[in-house]
This record gives structure tokens, C-alpha cells and sequence, in this order.
């Protein structure tokens, strides 16, 4: 994989300067460190709670709770098994996505940014990653979206930026 990314300066606050500007803690890197997106596999201790719900509910039935009860049951282990299946392990970060990303546009990327999103029933992990052209202003957009857990390019979309828009990000 090439980066045809230029090297561009990191956006970084000093400690001083974000102390003098009044920066709230929650919204300083040197406080809080770096942010890690969590894995979506944290679903499956979820499912665990109504998997376990599920065989209590079981055993009270089968010490004299309603017969009843087992749509109940039925309807736990469905929550259970759902969790379980869209429990799906993020094996691509934010980092990887937005050099995947990179890797897959036709021009030079600038500016990215990414989120992560679900698709389908399953809740399949899907980076979304936003990206820009290196000239400036950008002279080209565009999505990209990986597969959170294989890293693949899902699809792509470009277009360029209209004039009107290039003017006012002249302006700023």
C-alpha cells in the first residue's frame, strides 16, 4: 500500500497554550490521551446477560413460574443470539481506514476524516472515511468504505468540489 498522502503537520495543543486558552479537560488530547474506538465485540458480554437471563428464567420455570414463561425464555435466547452474531470484532482502526482510504483515491488526499458505522441486519463494522484533495483549496471529495473487519473497500464515490464551495474555502 502506498501513501500518497504529503506529510502534513499533526494538529497538536501544548499543554500551556490549552491551559492558557481555557480548554476544558474534556476536550484536551493532553488530559485525556489519545481516543481508542471501542470494539463492538463488547456486544457479546450483552449477550451473556440474556443468555444467562434466559436459563434463570429456565430454572424458575421448572420450579413451579408459569408455563408462560417460556416465550419469555424464547425471547432472551433470540436477544442472546443476536448479540452474539453482531458481536462482530473491529480489526480495522481509524488509522487503517483513513490509509486504506488514502490508498484508494485517484488523487493525493489531504484533509480525511472518519466514522465508524453499522450495515445490515448483523451490524457489520463500516468505516466511513471523508476525504479531501491535497491542493489547496480542494479541488476533489470524496467518500470512501472499508470493511471494519477486513480492511476491504466496500465502495468509493468522488466528485469535484464546485466552484462556489472552493470560493469559500478560500475565504477561511
Amino acid at each position: 500500500m502506498t501513501d500518497r498522502r504529503p506529510e502534513l503537520p499533526a494538529i497538536e495543543v501544548s499543554a500551556e497554550v490549552a491551559a492558557e486558552a481555557g480548554m476544558p479537560d474534556d476536550l484536551d488530547a493532553n488530559v485525556l490521551g489519545p481516543y481508542e474506538v471501542p470494539d463492538p465485540a463488547r456486544r457479546r458480554r450483552a449477550g451473556f446477560v440474556y443468555l444467562g437471563a434466559a436459563a434463570l428464567t429456565a430454572i424458575g420455570m421448572a420450579l413451579g413460574l408459569p408455563a408462560g414463561m417460556w416465550v419469555i425464555v424464547a425471547v432472551f435466547l433470540a436477544i442472546g443470539v443476536y448479540h452474539f452474531l453482531a458481536g462482530a470484532h473491529l480489526a480495522v482502526g481509524d488509522t487503517d481506514a483513513l490509509n486504506i482510504a488514502n490508498a484508494a483515491m485517484d488523487f493525493p488526499v489531504g484533509h480525511a476524516s472518519a466514522v465508524l458505522g453499522f450495515d445490515g441486519l448483523l451490524a457489520r463494522p463500516t468505516w466511513n472515511v471523508l476525504v479531501f484533495s491535497a491542493d489547496e483549496p480542494p479541488t476533489q471529495r470524496g467518500l470512501v468504505r472499508v470493511d471494519g473487519r477486513s480492511g476491504d473497500v466496500v465502495e468509493t464515490y468522488t466528485e469535484p468540489v464546485p466552484p462556489a464551495e472552493q470560493d469559500k474555502t478560500a475565504d477561511l
